[in-house]
């Protein structure tokens, strides 16, 4: 084993798990828990309530759409944050000086991003069916686990993408919440794709999420993680596509950066 792969180890594991503790002032639960735990609650009864009163789906269909759909807000904020963050404190020229891997680099940071995103997701899903008094049975949580992962890492690849506009722009906030609101309509997490007009099921469907949460709904409905394969093959593609796109414009958003002294914010 090579001394370039164990560095590269280092910087993927340890150096991604020590810049996601910083997103959080080093997870201070006072930041931590009302963003991440209790907003995602109200998201899910606020359209449960609405769909009860326009007699459209059922609990569960809220629920698990706003569910899996939440995840966008740690991985679409933490990955952006993650460049945006070294640049308001003026370290990012510091860390893109080293020799480390590009690419064990900032897949480092996107690993605890994901394992977060599924985690808001989880806890939204089960905290929500109890407060709604919706049943999933118990056969169905591993298949839940798997999409609400493959979902996570999907929608990541959309953030590592956004992350390469941080290089570009003073303030990525604005940005991510009009990511997050795209996601909210286009995904079917509140409308069903097949009720949207033909070119936002379109949209829809090249986007992360959108078959991540079609998936889980029909694993809570009974099906097995077998019958929803080629949904979860079509999701991880499409956050596959994005994560490489993302890798591409921070290798050349950082190339252009540095020629016209342009990386750090004065």
């Amino acid at each position: 084993m090579s001394a370039r792969f164990i560095a590269a180890m280092r910087v993927l594991f340890v150096g991604g798990i020590i810049s996601f503790r910083g997103l959080f002032n080093w997870l201070n639960p006072y930041i931590y828990v009302p963003t991440m735990l209790v907003a995602p609650i109200f998201q899910v009864l606020l359209f449960a309530y609405i769909g009860r009163s326009a007699a459209v789906a059922n609990d569960a269909f809220y629920l698990v759409g706003n569910a899996v759909q939440y995840a966008s807000i740690p991985c679409l904020f933490a990955m952006a944050n993650t460049i945006a963050g070294e640049r308001w404190t003026q370290t990012l020229g510091i860390v893109l000086a080293t020799p480390a891997n590009r690419v064990a680099l900032f897949v480092g940071r996107s690993l605890p991003v994901i394992v977060n995103g599924g985690f808001v997701a989880l806890f939204t899903l089960a905290v929500g069916a109890r407060v709604l008094g919706v049943t999933i049975p118990a056969g169905a949580w591993p298949g839940v686990l798997c999409a609400i992962a493959v979902a996570s890492a999907s929608c990541t690849g959309l953030g590592l993408l956004q992350a390469a506009l941080a290089l570009r722009v003073r303030s990525t906030a604005v940005l991510s919440n009009i990511v997050f609101g795209v996601l909210l309509v286009f995904c079917g997490a509140n409308v069903a794709l097949d009720a949207m007009p033909a070119w936002m099921a379109s949209v829809g469907r090249v986007l992360p999420l959108t078959h991540a949460i079609q998936a889980c709904r029909e694993i809570v409905a009974g099906s097995a993680v077998g019958d929803v394969l080629g949904l979860l093959g079509r999701e991880a593609a499409v956050g596959g596509v994005y994560a490489v796109l993302g890798l591409v414009a921070l290798r050349f958003v950082e190339d252009q950066s540095r020629r016209r002294a342009t990386l750090e914010l004065q």
